[in-house]
């Protein structure tokens, strides 16, 4: 009774919050069937996401990170300090109206997807840091979310007290049970463990596509006639911003070339799922709207980007080859030649 009273003292606020509002008007950002299911499909990928996450933990190797931490400490700050931050200033940038700055918030806030442990594998990463930092940056969010969402709320005078901080830890634990049973799975049955993660791999992809063609079908005309310039360019901002200044801030501390490398495919990945499902789960549909949209532009921005940034890496890393054989060649062509002689 509790919990139902603070939820309705929380819905009823939002209202207010929005009608005193003048920027925003709620749209239906689907037809309620078809919103049902994406949400019932969104449901079923973080499951996954968090079971196969869970499959892929290994305690020896965060223990041995635990003790080394350097890295792990550098990923972390860059995680939940970097992407934070730059959603704040973007939101302050642009001049969005608080209720669609705490909803880009709850995205910068969110902890690492598990698509940036591809993505490191892709880019010739540390694959242990990337697991390590992926599964620590989950748990850390427990905490970590709802202290800083308080934090860079203040700055938003209208709705900081409107915050569902309550339902956000409650929708967080839930994620973590999954990923327990993956730990499980892992432990106690490790023969197990790669093929659910590779079966739960192709699952979340299928899942993931058919949300994305249902959000297409749905609410396609809704994203681009309700999402404005502004929203589209942060989706566009954000990841770009996490995946330089990830790399940029690794170095900064000396990490060696592959932990860079890792440490920005971390940090401008966040965990879209996760932000969708929080968005429509603690926050009430009528003050939300189309904006639990957002993480799925998001998404797409940011696989755009990361495989930009792989191509790029990939061709680097063929011509400093040729060069380096080209060289190779040229100097024992040069000694054979002064042998001969």
């Amino acid at each position: 009774m509790k919990n139902t009273a603070n939820l309705t003292s929380h819905q009823d606020l939002w209202r207010n919050m929005t009608a005193a509002n003048t920027t925003w008007v709620y749209h239906p950002a689907v037809d309620p069937v078809i919103g049902n299911v994406i949400t019932v499909m969104f449901t079923i990928i973080i499951i996954i996401t968090m079971v196969s996450l869970g499959c892929t933990m290994e305690m020896s190797k965060i223990k041995n990170y635990i003790m080394k931490p350097k890295g792990l400490a550098i990923a972390a700050i860059a995680q939940y300090g970097i992407m934070p931050l730059t959603a704040f200033c973007l939101v302050k940038g642009f001049q969005l109206s608080d209720i669609t700055g705490v909803v880009v918030l709850v995205c910068g806030c969110c902890p690492g997807g598990i698509f940036s442990n591809s993505m490191a594998l892709a880019i010739h990463g540390d694959m242990n840091l990337s697991i390590v930092m992926t599964s620590c940056s989950t748990m850390l969010a427990l905490g970590m979310m709802p202290l800083l969402l308080f934090i860079y709320c203040q700055g938003f005078p209208s709705v900081r007290n409107a915050v569902p901080y309550g339902e956000i830890m409650l929708s967080l634990v839930l994620i973590l049970v999954p990923c327990s049973v993956g730990i499980g799975i892992k432990t106690y049955r490790p023969q197990y463990s790669k093929r659910f993660t590779k079966v739960g791999m192709i699952i979340m992809l299928m899942f993931l596509v058919g949300t994305l063609i249902l959000i297409g079908v749905g609410s396609g005309h809704i994203i681009l006639t309700m999402m404005s310039p502004s929203l589209f360019a942060i989706a566009g901002f954000m990841p770009l911003i996490g995946y330089c200044f990830g790399y940029v801030f690794s170095s900064i501390f000396r990490l060696i070339h592959r932990e860079r490398r890792t440490v920005s495919m971390e940090t401008g990945c966040q965990n879209v799922p996760l932000c969708t499902t929080i968005l429509k789960v603690a926050f009430p549909e009528d003050v939300v709207g189309p904006l639990y949209l957002f993480p799925t532009v998001y998404l797409v921005f940011q696989l755009l980007e990361a495989a930009i940034i792989i191509v790029l890496f990939r061709c680097y890393q063929r011509f400093k080859r040729n060069e380096e054989e080209t060289y190779q060649a040229a100097a024992t062509g040069g000694d054979l030649k002064e042998s001969d002689v």
